[in-house]
């Protein structure tokens, strides 16, 4: 029997919800590693659990790559599937339960074809993401994705937007008063946190992606504005 007749039957019990797991060498065998799906909407997305993940290199696991389940629909990958798979660095195997076929997507430097309606895809389509791809869209400015925790569980334990924005050469202004176009808005969060970041993009308008939603435009409104506590300048 193959790891993928092992996911099928994995991903048929755990069906609406997406099922997820790794692809890895354990003692000599190609196998299918269980995860624990760890994203808020199940039965749209999925997460893997990292201590899964730990748990797996724990016990000698070779990572081969990262397998999950379309309940429904085919097994074509998504946009969110192909920016995992960029952020991991690893295969993804999409195996549709509707149609009982399978699809692969490899890391190929891909990227969001559009700022706006992404999916949420913590690393590689998220807040920080629309903002880099922002400035090398409308300035051609390269601002890296810098690296962060695996899990957004670790980050909103120790959000580091204050550290990482001087380092990007963002500089943090006296006020958030007066904005100006491509500014970033760094904004409090889940846990009461600085965990969020926003560019304002002029006319009382803010870009921004929040987690598990599409990015969007959005006004700045009073919301947004009280939950803004530092404004950040690129100076190149």
């Amino acid at each position: 029997m193959t790891w993928k007749n092992d996911f099928i039957k994995y991903a048929e019990q755990q069906a609406p919800d997406e099922a997820c797991g790794l692809v890895a060498i354990v003692e000599g065998k190609e196998i299918f590693w269980p995860c624990k799906n760890i994203a808020e909407d199940q039965f749209e997305f999925f997460a893997l659990d990292p201590e899964d993940w730990a748990e797996c290199e724990d016990k000698g696991g070779e990572i081969l790559g990262v397998v999950h389940s379309h309940p429904t629909g085919s097994s074509e990958p998504s946009d969110a599937d192909r920016a995992s798979s960029e952020y991991v660095g690893y295969p993804y195997h999409i195996y549709s339960i509707e149609h009982k076929s399978w699809n692969i997507v490899k890391p190929s430097g891909w990227k969001a074809p559009s700022l706006i309606g992404r999916r949420w895809v913590w690393g590689q389509q998220d807040c920080w993401t629309v903002i880099c791809d922002w400035f090398k869209e409308t300035k051609n400015i390269d601002i890296p994705y810098w690296k962060r925790p695996k899990s957004i569980k670790s980050f909103l334990n120790n959000p580091e937007f204050q550290h990482a924005l001087p380092k990007l050469k963002f500089y943090k202004q006296e006020t958030t008063d007066s904005l100006k176009k491509g500014d970033v808005l760094l904004m409090i969060g889940p846990k009461e946190k600085l965990s969020h970041v926003a560019l304002y993009i002029g006319d009382q308008l803010i870009l921004h992606h929040e987690a598990n939603k599409l990015s969007c435009r959005e006004l700045y409104d009073l919301s947004y504005i009280e939950a803004t506590k530092e404004v950040y300048r690129y100076a190149a």
